[in-house]
């Protein structure tokens, strides 16, 4: 054979060993089961609130990308057609209430459906940030007790 077809021939084969290692490393990657993964920070509702709202860069930094178990009098539970989030409001903003809001897991969707207002609850959840109205917290679990 000539020298140019063995080339191309090994880079084929070196182009598929590369795409299949793509695959089973990177691809089909497992995703972080959120319910088992251990807290980094315990804190109340009230006091996570409070840190964003008076300096939103130190609580990003300390926050933003962490498991967090939160625990707090629940002030509402919002249900949309695929969604449940638990809400804990701490003030009242031009544009509405303005608090922490916990996007549930689907498996905890229908516990925190029977959680009751003003009740305490314990939640824990992945921070993605504040924007500037509300502390997002997703993938959040019921904490048992």
């Amino acid at each position: 054979m000539k020298t140019w077809i063995k080339i191309i021939l090994g880079l084929f084969v070196v182009g598929i060993i590369a795409a299949v290692l793509v695959y089973f490393f990177v691809y089909n990657k497992p995703h972080p089961n959120y319910e088992r993964m251990t807290a980094a920070y315990t804190v109340t509702a009230a006091d996570l609130y409070k840190s964003y709202t008076t300096n939103k860069t130190s609580a990003g930094a300390k926050y933003n990308g962490k498991v967090i178990a939160l625990s707090g009098r629940l002030s509402k539970v919002e249900v949309t057609d695929s969604l449940t989030t638990c809400v804990f409001v701490f003030n009242k903003g031009m544009f509405g209430d303005e608090g922490v809001r916990c996007t549930m897991l689907p498996d905890n969707s229908d516990l925190a459906k029977k959680l009751q207002p003003d009740g305490e609850v314990s939640l824990k959840g992945y921070c993605t940030g504040f924007n500037d109205t509300d502390v997002i917290l997703e993938k959040c679990s019921i904490v048992k007790r």
